[in-house]
Parts: structure tokens; sequence; C-alpha cells
């Protein structure tokens, strides 16, 4: 048995959750970030973040989760070097209140459903670095505090998952419904993060940390589900206990005995007073929110008539479909555009595809890849062209047709030249033109030699009627 509770920060917010200190954190000096009211001195007072609330609310929403009228912030009280409050504030489902979403049900691609317990609101602890080896030798560790504070969505579901790859699959999905709604950038260092809890053969709950990728989600599972399986045929007690993952050693190793829900002493937040929701505020959120992935699926096929598998690979990168509907917006050429994004433009892209601004940062813009569209349907130029055209764009963010005329791009389709062109692979490849008469294949390799030849240029369709028209009227 396996469930999940994940940590995504909300990066929409330009603040933290209960004070002004800026939400985006990652470009600033250690420990600058941060205020009296981020480190819970005497006299300060908490302020909720409006937007918090409601960006936590369409992920519950999003997540199929029932919503309450009422919301109440409690304190969680633990000691741990990273929290400068020595609590947390944070939500709980106690005394006829409940968090912000409850009792969800999400559904993964092969239809099975994964329940929703809760999703609450509450603040991101700060940021230990051990500077000497790694947090299991513990010599030294550094704090910054900087992330303290800082609006976190948690989502725990139910025990529903039974191997590592639904948990990959539950956590990819989970991640694009987040970006598509808007509230976490799950690209940014540290932005999504997720605690494991597993059991086997009925035994005692083991809670996995300090996980930092959905890749390693995988192996520490495994390792797990092993570690434990391993202790059972023994018949040897497995603890009920909280373990953090080695990403060296691909190992978990003991970091502490499991706190019981009692030991945390949860209490009302007595500077936070109970927020009531109102009875428009879920109805109107509804209606401005965005569209959420599989409802963008389904307007590509039907609006667009793009194919599921071409949907698919967009809806997928959501800064790739978001920059799809950008260039149509330029020249309304659905599939061809489609198809020149995700084969030509997505491969020079690829080693780039893990930065969260590697389309921002872009000379490409939708504008070129409207014009390079309209250049290819209108004969001027042929896909290998415009692929090479795309390489040069990348270095000089130069309008295709600039570097279309400074490089003598054209399609060849005059008759004259394209015969010349023929005629030289005819002369080369002499083996070739005695295979082409029987087997089509080799036409198309003699093909291929003219497109070589011609650097790309030559018209396909002209080019090899001319070989066909050599090959069997050889003196014509």
């Amino acid at each position: 048995m396996i469930g999940l509770e994940i940590h995504a920060q909300i990066t929409a917010l330009n603040s933290k959750l209960f004070c002004s200190c800026r939400g985006n954190y990652r470009d600033l000096g250690p420990n600058t970030n941060i205020c009296e009211i981020c480190c819970g001195l005497p006299g300060t007072l908490p302020v909720i973040n409006q937007k918090a609330i409601e960006y936590s609310t369409m992920t519950s929403l999003a997540l199929g989760c029932k919503v309450p009228d009422k919301i109440m912030f409690y304190r969680k009280n633990y000691f741990y070097p990273d929290l400068p409050k020595n609590f947390q504030i944070t939500q709980y489902n106690v005394y006829g209140f409940s968090s912000i979403g409850v009792d969800g049900i999400y559904e993964l691609d092969d239809a099975k459903q994964i329940r929703i317990s809760r999703i609450q609101l509450e603040e991101d602890p700060g940021r230990i670095a051990y500077s000497e080896g790694d947090m299991n030798v513990r010599n030294s560790a550094l704090i910054d505090y900087n992330r303290a504070g800082v609006a976190l969505i948690e989502i725990v579901t139910e025990p529903d998952f039974t191997g590592p790859k639904e948990v990959r699959q539950f956590l990819n999905k989970l991640s694009l419904t987040l970006e598509h709604i808007g509230v976490c950038d799950t690209l940014l260092e540290g932005s999504v993060r997720c605690d494991v809890n597993v059991s086997v053969e009925g035994g005692n709950k083991v809670e996995i940390k300090n996980i930092n990728s959905f890749r390693e989600v995988e192996k520490a599972i495994n390792y797990e589900i092993t570690r434990q399986s391993s202790l059972y045929s023994r018949n040897l007690k497995i603890e009920h206990e909280t373990r953090h993952w080695d990403d060296r050693k691909k190992i978990t190793f003991k970091s502490r005995s499991k706190e019981e829900e009692h030991d945390y002493r949860y209490f009302p937040e007595p500077d936070i007073p109970v927020i009531a929701l109102g009875i428009d505020f879920v109805p109107n959120l509804k209606k401005r929110m965005p569209e959420l992935p599989n409802q963008r699926f389904e307007r590509f096929v039907s609006k667009y008539k793009l194919s599921e598998h071409t949907s698919n690979i967009l809806i997928n990168d959501k800064k790739l479909a978001d920059f799809f509907e950008s260039t149509l917006k330029v020249h309304f050429s659905p599939t061809e555009i489609a198809n020149f994004l995700i084969t030509d433009f997505k491969s020079l892209i690829e080693d780039d595809g893990e930065s969260t601004d590697y389309l921002k940062n872009l000379k490409v813009k939708p504008e070129h890849i409207a014009e390079l569209v309209k250049l290819i349907e209108g004969n001027k130029i042929s896909r290998i062209t415009a692929k090479d055209i795309l390489v040069k764009i990348f270095e000089s963010g130069m309008l295709p047709s600039e570097v279309m005329n400074n490089t003598n791009s054209y399609k060849i389709a005059d008759e004259k030249t394209l015969m010349d062109a023929v005629q030289s692979v005819f002369d080369k490849e002499k083996s070739a033109v005695e295979d082409a008469k029987t087997n089509s294949e080799a036409i198309n390799f003699l093909l291929g030699k003219v497109m070589k030849f011609t650097n790309g240029r030559a018209d396909p369709k002209i080019a090899m009627r001319i070989i066909n028209n050599r090959l069997h009227n050889p003196d014509k």
C-alpha cells in the first residue's frame, strides 16, 4: 500500500503566504528574504494572502475535492532547524472545520481512481544545506530561511497505489494539472516535492522523505518495498518510522521514529480568525479557472482537428501548447504548425526542455514559425530547407524571409535546373540507377541524392517525376 504527500509551492504568487516578502526567492542571497513575520517574532501578526486561497481552491476543484464554506488555520508544533517559529501555520480537519479541499477523486489515464484525502494550505519551512558529506553524516548544516513562509499546497492521497509506476503516472498528471491552472511552475527547483508512505503485508507504515525528483520517487519506492518484504519474510518487525532517501547510495536510512498526530499539539491559530469563503466564492472561481489538461486535449482534437497523438504531445508540455496557440493567432494552420513544432522545432530545444524558461528565452517567436509554415504551404521552400532556416533563426532571431533571401534558399522548381541535378546524380550513382528500374526503394535513394545535391531546395514532386521519366525514357 502506497500513499503520497505532495507539497507544491504556489509559484504564481508575488509574495509569501502571511507577509510581503517575495514569493520567488531563488535568485536571492541566503537569508535575505525574511522578515519579522517569517520568523514569528513577538508582536507580529500574519495576514493571509487572498490569492493563495484562490489558487489552493482551484487545485482542490481540479482534483475533484469538496471545498468547505469556512476554513481555519492551525499551529503544528515541532522543533526542527528549518522552522524559525518552532511551529508551522497549516490546516487541520477538526472541530467541524476542514482544510481547503477534502474527499477528492483523481483519475489516472487507465481510469484507475485515486482518492484524495485532503488538500491543505500551509507555509513552507526553510531549507537546510548539509555542507559536509550528506544528511546521514550530520557533521554540520547551513540554514537558508528565504523559503520559510512561502505558500505551499499539501496534497494527501489515500494509500491507493500498488506500485511505483502508478505513482509516477499520478505525479506526472498532477504536475500537468498544476501547470495548466497556473498554480505552480513545476520545472522550478524545489517547487514540487513528494513524501511517500509505504507498507507491505499489513505491516507498519514507513514514511520516506528527502526525495528530490519523480524519477527518484520510483527508485525509493522500489527499494523500500524490497527492504520491507525482506524483513517480513524473516519475521522481523517493520518499524513505524520516518526514513530519508539517499540519492547517491540509492537506499533509505532511518531518520527518526514516526510522530503521531497528537505529538504535533495542533491548536487553532489565534492570530487568524475563521475565514468564511461565502456561497459565491467557488462558483465565481470556477468561471475564471483555466482549462484542465483533458479539456484542452478535447478542444485540440475537436476544434483544431489534430490527432490524439499530436494533441497529447502538445498538452504534455504546457509551454509548447501555449506557443502553438500563439502561433495560430498569427497564421491559422493547426495541423501544419503542430507537426512542425513537435518534429523540427522540438528536436532543436530538447536539450533545454528541463529549463523553466526554455521558450521564453528563445529568439524564435510564434511569428517566426507562422511565417515559416506560410513559406512551406506557399511552395516557396521545402520542409528540409525550412529546418535549415529554423536553425539560423535560433542563432540570429531573423525573420524566415530574411534568412531565405540571404541564403538563396528558395525551392528549386525550374525543370531545366532539376534535370541537370538529376543527370549529375545519375552519372555518379549508376548502380543505383540500374536498381531503381526494378526497385522502388532505390528511386527514393536517388531522390535523396538529388535533394542533397541541391541542398534540400529541389521540389521533391518535380524531381521525382523527372527521375521516373529518365528511368523509363532514358533517351528523352
